[in-house]
């Protein structure tokens, strides 16, 4: 089976931000937009990885205009300060991808905020990141995307205990759907959030 060769317009004077962009689907996303000629915004946690990114960006389309932010989802004061930063930079956004995430580390693991980490990460983190950057969102008539699984739908959410602050014991696979699932939800709320500006938010199943 071959990936489609799905053809994206031009993106010239567009502003992107993808989250988790150091690897895998996030680095392929960002290299698509920014050859594509949107600047993209690459918030990553570890600074080597991200600089590896961008050089491979860069060799891949000479003259993209990429660059980095620090961010760790896990912490909701990392979210607030790149908000912030983005905020004080004062770019529309256009699209936010909201890509980075954990799933299912060999033991239960908590984020700086005391919430499970996947929950904390997947879906908190993200959730917060758009809530901080609603502003500049709507002023880009921005398109949402929160990368969700497969999985996500074989879980309700309980959300007086899927956090991991209320007794709960989810861990592990569990833990990993119930985030997903999360994300799912909260990616409607960022669609009302954002009505009159947003044009769409999505969650797309990568595959």
């Amino acid at each position: 089976m071959t990936t489609p060769d799905i053809p994206v317009p031009d993106l010239t004077g567009k502003l992107a931000v993808v989250t988790g962009a150091s690897d895998g689907v996030g680095l392929a996303l960002a290299a698509r937009l920014a050859g594509a000629g949107a600047e993209v915004v690459m918030p990553v946690r570890n600074p080597r990885k991200g600089e590896a990114a961008l050089a491979k960006i860069r060799r891949e389309h000479p003259g993209a205009e990429v660059s980095l932010r620090d961010l760790d989802l896990s912490s909701l004061a990392s979210v607030a300060a790149l908000a912030d930063r983005l905020t004080e930079e004062g770019r529309p956004i256009h699209l936010l991808v909201n890509n980075a995430g954990v799933m299912t580390p060999p033991e239960r693991q908590t984020t700086k905020d005391g919430f499970e980490l996947q929950f904390g990460t997947n879906h908190l983190g993200h959730f917060a990141l758009v809530g901080r950057l609603l502003p500049l969102l709507r002023a880009g008539r921005a398109r949402i995307t929160s990368q969700i699984s497969v999985a996500a739908g074989r879980h309700a959410i309980n959300w007086a205990t899927s956090s991991g602050n209320a007794g709960t014991t989810a861990t592990g696979p569990t833990a990993s759907r119930r985030s997903r699932s999360a994300c799912s939800a909260s990616n409607s709320t960022a669609a009302a959030g954002t009505a009159g500006g947003a044009s769409r938010a999505i969650s797309p199943i990568p595959g």
